[in-house]
């Protein structure tokens, strides 16, 4: 059973997470974040010790979020490629087309909103970044070694470049709402990987 103490720590993160992901952590304030949870900041601070943190936290709940829809049907793909194609498909058509977060891809917001600012934080969004594209190089490691792929490629730089092409898709989507901008950034990726293989 949730206690009410875990629900209103989980309503602070939300309705934070909305904030951040619209305003950004620099132009969101905690006025903002207390007039959005109807909460006193003597009530917050109950929860948090500051900003920083409660943005540690939403990002967290946001990485959990991207996660559960990232990897939605990629655990029983036994086919290397095939698990990096549905995990391309599910980041543009569901996480991205999907409009998760009210601003567009949170965790790259952050990224560009922390970026030469606040370090320590601009870091650990970028430590998720490349964790992923570790995990996308190890991938195709495994296809590598399965003789599904050329040999002699730079792994590390397709797996970058599937990131970065992601990535560069979020705010144009974002600014735009035209589907056609996740639609054919998937398109190339799988024309790419297509070229890649033996």
């Amino acid at each position: 059973m949730t206690s009410k103490g875990d629900l209103t720590r989980q309503n602070i993160i939300e309705k934070s997470m909305d904030l951040f992901s619209v305003k950004g952590f620099f132009n969101t304030s905690i006025a903002d974040i207390v007039e959005a949870t109807g909460l006193t900041k003597g009530g917050l601070y109950g929860h948090f010790k500051n900003k920083e943190e409660i943005w540690y936290a939403v990002y967290e709940e946001c990485v959990r979020i991207w996660k559960r829809m990232v990897f939605e049907g990629v655990k029983e793909i036994s086919d290397p490629l095939e698990r990096i194609d549905k995990v391309m498909e599910n980041s543009l058509k569901n996480y991205l087309g999907g409009g998760v977060f009210e601003g567009g891809c949170f965790l790259l917001n952050s990224l560009v909103d922390l970026a030469g600012v606040a370090p320590a934080m601009s870091d650990h969004v970028l430590s998720g970044f490349t964790g992923f594209a570790g995990l996308l190089r190890r991938w195709l490691e495994e296809a590598e070694d399965q003789g599904l792929i050329q040999e002699g490629l730079n792994l590390q730089e397709v797996a970058n470049f599937m990131v970065i092409s992601i990535n560069g898709a979020a705010p144009l989507y974002a600014a735009s709402k035209d589907p056609l901008v996740w639609q054919h950034t998937l398109s190339q990726i799988r024309v790419y990987m297509r070229s890649l293989r033996k």
